[in-house]
């Protein structure tokens, strides 16, 4: 690669794309010595590169090139998530936009028609990836719908119902009306709207009344009973008396129980289990039945009587208005209320009963805990510790499957004669008889497994050749502190409950990106940056050291242009350093070659191994923002400013050590900023890889 140093500024789109060129046959593991592995977290195929993606990687790729050059066999596996909800919500759109539907289509050629987006725009993240300069082994992409991956994802779960850890229930779940499936807790957003709390008088059988405060009154026909917390002094009067239901005339009994919030209203609560978790979780407690009001498609059911066929905001409506006619409603208040809604689509989330696959969490959640506990695995910040307990302590069991047709189909067979009723989970279509109606009718569920279920098998379900189980375990995994729980706690015992192993030693929980003012960032709001347009601006390197630049312990990262912009300067400082060398090296070796080795070139040697050693130590702690502030200070004001200065004019400096401290100092900088130092690399003569020298 051709440089001319006559130029005093460089300019890194002209070599930075034939650098990664050069480098990516290079990023395959070797099969010697020590290996370093990392897990990519995959990033979704409707997905493109955002700030946040750009942190969390370039943290890893600094540390995969920081580790090579320590001597370690680096891998790093990249690959993609097939994302059901997301993905499916994708080509919906676009088929609304021809006037077609999944369900027109019907379930075969829609997803014929979401592997032909797949093939058009499914790698399209994994191409910006490379923009980073990110040193993983394109050799061996892994996409969570491979075979080999589905077949690990069906075998986890035919092996976890025969242990007796899955079954099927039908209980009240989070249900998106707009996507038509079940979702967990962790998949929902809250969104603060403006909310009506309404007060409505119960009536009590033998006279009086007590009034009960809630958002949602179109529910009030799933009421099975009243709850009062057994330490609420008001309302302890209450207990074993009957409420009526307004409307209906239903008996309603009244319990006591510790979860009602007394503080919350009047203190009494309408128990409605097949509409809210909490009431579900009563209801178990107190042998109470669950009486459905609101269907799939958040409409009435016959359960609300004159009500049927309503959608659930104007049966609101209606509600109210006949309960005022009965003199029912004390008062309306305004408040500010959290909604939860679907984080793919933004709909409003109902809680419906709906026959579902769990997963039993107790046991599983003891190994993710005791894993952390005994440091089989770390995690740094360990601030993070406490979220990472809090949710595993009171973790409900996982709802695993879901209503879409996009992902990994669940191995379960139901009975065309008999119905949903009678099942057999195999991986193979059963042979066997019904035991209901004596015949072999077989059909395959509809419903695929939640994509985090997938996700929690990635450190090993992506090493599909012998050489490749060599692979786990892994030795670090980045994440995003709003997936500790998604992703990283199901990681954890998955791999202790199949692999016998933890799945990683070391689990660095990345910084937020925000905005300057300290706001998340938003595409639709206008504050998302774009970092593929910051690379063609500034360049990568000048990307990279802006990001770097502003990482801190406190975690978040108000993002600011200045320091990216603070990069760009000292990569030119960096290049006209190296233009003074390569324009003046042959000179002093020639005129110089005599020359012992000076105090200057002692103290700039020394200033190097303190540099080595203080990264060194910043890296192996995730400090990567104090490490290259160090970096920074060495070149730019020990090298730059003190020892280049003492070769201009007499000088008793040696040539050689000259040249040392110049390799040495792109070694340095390398993790960093891998471009330039590569670019410079080559004027040396070197026709391999920077990270294949010594950091030692």
């Amino acid at each position: 690669m051709k440089i001319n140093f006559q130029q005093t500024r460089y300019n890194p789109l002209e070599f930075e794309e034939k650098i990664y060129k050069f480098w990516s046959s290079y990023f395959k593991p070797k099969n010697k010595g020590k290996k370093f592995i990392i897990l990519i977290a995959p990033p979704n195929i409707t997905g493109s590169l955002h700030l946040g993606h750009a942190l969390q990687n370039i943290v890893l790729d600094v540390i995969w090139r920081y580790k090579k050059m320590n001597g370690y066999d680096c891998v790093w596996i990249p690959g993609v998530d097939h994302a059901g909800i997301a993905t499916q919500n994708v080509v919906e759109k676009e088929l609304r936009k021809e006037g077609l539907s999944r369900i027109s289509l019907g379930r075969k050629k829609f997803i014929q028609r979401i592997w032909q987006w797949r093939g058009k725009y499914g790698n399209i993240i994994l191409d910006q990836f490379k923009k980073l300069g990110l040193s993983l082994d394109w050799s061996r992409v892994k996409f969570t719908l491979d075979k080999k991956y589905v077949d690990w994802v069906e075998k986890s779960f035919v092996s976890y119902y025969k242990k007796g850890y899955v079954y099927r229930d039908l209980r009240p779940v989070n249900f998106c009306p707009h996507c038509q499936t079940s979702l967990s807790d962790l998949e929902l957003d809250y969104k603060e709207r403006e909310a009506s709390l309404y007060y409505i008088r119960y009536p009590l059988s033998g006279g009086g009344h007590v009034t009960i405060t809630t958002t949602r009154p179109e529910t009030m026909f799933g009421d099975v009973a009243l709850a009062v917390n057994p330490k609420d002094e008001k309302n302890f009067n209450l207990i074993g008396k009957i409420g009526i239901l307004p409307i209906v005339q239903r008996e309603l009994p009244i319990v006591v129980d510790s979860r009602i919030d007394p503080k919350f209203g009047t203190g009494i609560l309408k128990v409605t289990p097949a509409h809210s978790l909490i009431d579900y979780e009563i209801s178990l407690r107190h042998q109470l039945p669950m009486i459905s009001v609101i269907d799939e498609n958040a409409k009435m059911n016959k359960n609300a009587g004159e009500f049927q066929g309503l959608d659930y905001l104007t049966a609101r409506e209606k509600i109210v208005s006949k309960l005022k006619e009965l003199d029912l409603i004390e008062k309306i208040e305004q408040i500010k209320h959290n909604l939860p809604v679907c984080d793919r689509c933004g709909s409003e989330i109902q809680v419906i009963p709906s026959k579902e696959w769990f997963l039993k969490m107790k046991d599983l959640a003891n190994l993710a805990v005791k894993a952390v506990k005994d440091k089989e695995v770390e995690i740094y910040p360990v601030r993070f510790k406490k979220p990472y307990f809090d949710w595993l302590r009171d973790v409900r069991d996982w709802c695993i499957s879901r209503k879409i047709w996009w992902g990994q189909q669940m191995p379960v067979w139901f009975c065309k004669n008999c119905g949903d009723e009678i099942f057999t989970v195999s991986l193979k279509k059963p042979i066997k008889k019904c035991t209901k109606c004596k015949k072999s009718n077989w059909q395959r569920t509809e419903e695929v497994f939640d994509t985090w279920f997938s996700s929690a098998l990635w450190p090993f379900a992506i090493l599909y050749t012998p050489y490749e189980k060599k692979f786990y375990p892994a030795n670090l995994v980045a994440t995003a502190r709003e997936i500790l729980q998604l992703w990283i706690t199901r990681m954890i015992f998955s791999g202790k409950f199949f692999m016998r192993k933890e799945p990683f030693k070391f689990v660095f929980v990345n910084p937020t990106v925000l905005t300057k003012e300290g706001k998340r960032m938003s595409k639709s709001l206008g504050t998302g940056i774009d970092p593929l347009e910051l690379i063609q601006k500034y360049g990568t390197d000048a990307l990279r050291f802006g990001i770097l630049w502003q990482m801190s312990a406190h975690q978040d990262l108000r993002f600011d242009f200045v320091p990216i912009e603070q990069g760009q300067k000292f990569l030119n400082k960096i290049w006209n350093a190296y233009r003074f060398y390569f324009l003046n090296i042959e000179n002093f070796k020639k005129n110089l070659n005599k020359n012992k080795v000076s105090s200057s070139d002692k103290k700039i040697l020394k200033h190097i191994e303190s540099t080595k050693k203080f990264v060194s130590k910043k890296i192996e702690n995730f400090e990567l923002g104090l490490a290259l502030k160090r970096v920074y200070n060495f070149f730019w004001h020990e090298l730059c400013d003190v020892y280049l200065e003492t070769w201009k004019g007499k000088t008793k400096n040696n040539p050689d050590v000259f040249e040392k401290v110049m390799v040495e100092s792109l070694i340095i900088l390398h993790p960093f900023l891998p471009y330039l130092t590569q670019f410079l690399y080559f004027s040396f003569g070197h026709k391999k890889p920077l990270f294949f020298e010594e950091w030692q």
